[in-house]
């Protein structure tokens, strides 16, 4: 229910209207008013907000207003989103569900699903396999857009999955036994956390070649060999618990429960607050849409503040240049119709990055000349392109690599 208009109803209102830079912190959008926000999507121009008891609210105007989008959901507390290309993955208390249309309808997606309890805490996506894993059930596998789905727990030894997180077409597993990899798309698993304190992983997040791990009430971890060592990356979070990672270029972002939001731009090394504005210090859930963050917070809403102006105000410096040649996977992918394609430069080289289709045709040019070296951040646009697999590739001296990015309108 919306909340009775009063004087700070009001002022909420004026703010919203005013430059967002310029205010300097975080600002509420409008709505939705539904508890605590547990999950955030966004998909091309939509961002999607999972409450815990009302459902599913779309927003297709960066988060000015909200619409409910939970007509076929049978349960209303929704812990994770994902999508592909068979549309967008809702994963509830009891349930999973699949809409084709924005979210304006939901069915049930759940054949092969263990039954009648089917809590789904944690969604992922490699590819055209969607994973979905379900407590105390372990990990399971669609490979035809969520018609069925089929047991993918060997080697997980019965482990109650907290969460999944991909990076590239390695897959992590963060249970209540540790954490677990698998290089086989759920294949089989084995455990991956050496450094990591026993017990419960219970937050991901995967940015480059960098991994980070969030044991409970641990602080958090950094992994740069895929999964094989951990270390500690902050000693000012040593005892944080982690309800979610967000991360946009350089740039990182941990909602750290009862403390709000942090932010590094280091790799993960120091953390500094970015809280001004917040009303409540227990975030939920984060997600980058364009040039912001948008946070869910418990009993109040979505807000959202300025990537940019939140490194400024927090003071931090970028981190040191690159030492090697480095391509990193387009963010947003699957994407539509933009998407930003970063690599790093050790050194001064000439730079091609180039997009073709799936015939190898040439289709875009993104950058063809001599650049210093330094991190760098290329926008794709797709607009007037069919939807399909694409590929980019950089060429900087003798440095050549390739990825697949996935655009769907």
């Amino acid at each position: 229910m919306r909340p009775a208009w009063n004087i700070s109803t009001v002022a909420m209102i004026v703010l919203s209207l005013l430059p967002l830079a310029a205010q300097g912190q975080w600002l509420q959008s409008n709505g939705p008013y539904a508890g605590e926000i547990r999950s955030i999507l966004v998909d091309g121009n939509n961002v999607f907000a999972g409450s815990g008891g009302s459902g599913v609210y779309r927003s297709s105007d960066g988060g000015t207003s909200w619409t409910p989008a939970s007509s076929g959901l049978t349960n209303m507390t929704v812990n994770c989103f994902a999508v592909n290309g068979a549309g967008l993955f809702a994963g509830t208390y009891n349930g999973l569900f699949r809409s084709t249309d924005n979210g304006k309808s939901w069915f049930s997606s759940t054949s092969g699903l263990p039954s009648p309890n089917i809590g789904v805490g944690c969604l992922a996506v490699i590819g055209t396999n969607i994973f979905a894993g379900v407590w105390n059930n372990g990990v399971f596998r669609s490979t035809d857009g969520g018609t069925s789905w089929n047991p993918t727990s060997l080697g997980l030894f019965n482990k109650d999955p907290w969460c999944l997180a991909v990076s590239g077409t390695d897959l992590f597993a963060g249970t209540t036994g540790g954490l677990f990899y698998s290089g086989d798309s759920g294949g089989g698993w084995a455990p991956a956390g050496g450094g990591l304190p026993n017990g419960n992983v219970e937050m991901l997040g995967a940015s480059g070649r960098n991994l980070f791990a969030a044991p409970g009430g641990c602080g958090i971890f950094r992994s740069t060999d895929r999964g094989s060592n951990w270390s500690p990356v902050s000693s000012s979070l040593s005892s944080a618990t982690v309800n979610s990672f967000a991360f946009a270029g350089t740039k990182l972002f941990a909602a750290i429960r009862d403390s709000g939001i942090y932010v590094a731009t280091d790799s993960g090394t120091a953390w500094t607050p970015a809280n001004s504005g917040l009303n409540s210090a227990f975030v939920y859930s984060l997600a980058v849409c364009g040039t912001n963050l948008f946070a869910g917070v418990q009993n109040g809403g979505v807000w959202r503040r300025p990537l940019s102006e939140m490194v400024t105000s927090a003071g931090l410096l970028e981190s040191p240049g690159p030492t090697e040649y480095a391509l990193e996977q387009n963010y947003p992918n699957p994407f539509n119709p933009t998407t930003t394609i970063k690599f790093e430069l050790p050194r001064a080289s000439h730079v091609n990055l180039s997009v073709f289709d799936i015939l190898g045709r040439e289709v875009s040019v993104l950058v063809n000349e001599r650049k210093d070296g330094g991190v760098y951040e290329m926008k794709f646009d797709g607009s007037g392109m069919a939807s399909g697999v694409y590929f980019y590739r950089l060429q900087a001296g003798t440095y050549g690599e390739t990825k697949k990015l996935l655009l769907l309108h």
